[in-house]
């Protein structure tokens, strides 16, 4: 099963002894928007003035790149962040990337990832996409980080501010289900796109389990 925590609306907690450490783990939201929306903007002028991907490839594949984040959205989340804890190592490992927010969920300086972490994980997927996607990166990976970006602002908005009154409510609803109903639900953050493909925006039944 996964690691269960019950919700605290105030407070926060310390993971490392290590000042260091424990400062790498907290960042204001401003720092990886403003980090990735640069490094998208860069990649995706450097596809323009070093590649010949035509404006329709470039834009396709800019779309295809953000579509892809919903889905590593959806799988990690679920898969990773909601890992099942089977040995001590595992739940501590799971507590420090993701229970750690279901136990202080109002916590604003643990609501995106670090963004040195974030950064290393980008480096590596373009060096990786590179090799298999050749110059198509340049477009793919923008709308990618770009993805990624939202997840951030829609992920710190439905926590750190109250419910709009318009058709984005949906969001706050279903991440407060997540949240406060069942941990075992609705993994889509910024999109129930993947919930409702793999069946995950509803409870399964006890049967099921």
């Amino acid at each position: 099963m996964a690691t269960e925590v019950t919700p605290k609306n105030k407070g926060t907690r310390r993971l490392f002894q290590n000042p260091i450490l424990e400062k790498l783990t907290r960042t204001h939201i401003s720092v990886p928007l403003i980090i990735f929306a640069l490094y998208a903007g860069t990649l995706l002028a450097w596809s323009i003035t070093h590649t010949n991907l035509s404006a329709g490839k470039t834009i396709g594949m800019f779309f295809f790149g953000f579509i892809s984040f919903t889905w590593v959205e959806y799988i990690v989340h679920r898969y990773v962040f909601h890992m099942k804890t089977y040995n001590e190592l595992r739940a501590k490992f799971q507590y420090t990337v993701h229970g750690v927010h279901h136990e202080y969920p109002k916590d604003k300086d643990r609501l995106a990832m670090p963004p040195l972490l974030s950064v290393t994980i980008a480096t590596i997927l373009l060096l990786l996409f590179r090799l298999i996607m050749g110059d198509l990166v340049f477009s793919f990976l923008p709308g990618f980080l770009v993805g990624y970006a939202a997840y951030l602002a829609v992920h710190y908005m439905v926590h750190a501010f109250a419910p709009p009154k318009n058709i984005f409510k949906f969001l706050w609803i279903n991440h407060g289900t997540h949240h406060y109903k069942n941990g075992e639900m609705i993994y889509g953050v910024s999109s129930p796109l993947w919930d409702y493909i793999y069946g995950t925006m509803k409870e399964k039944k006890m049967a099921d389990k």
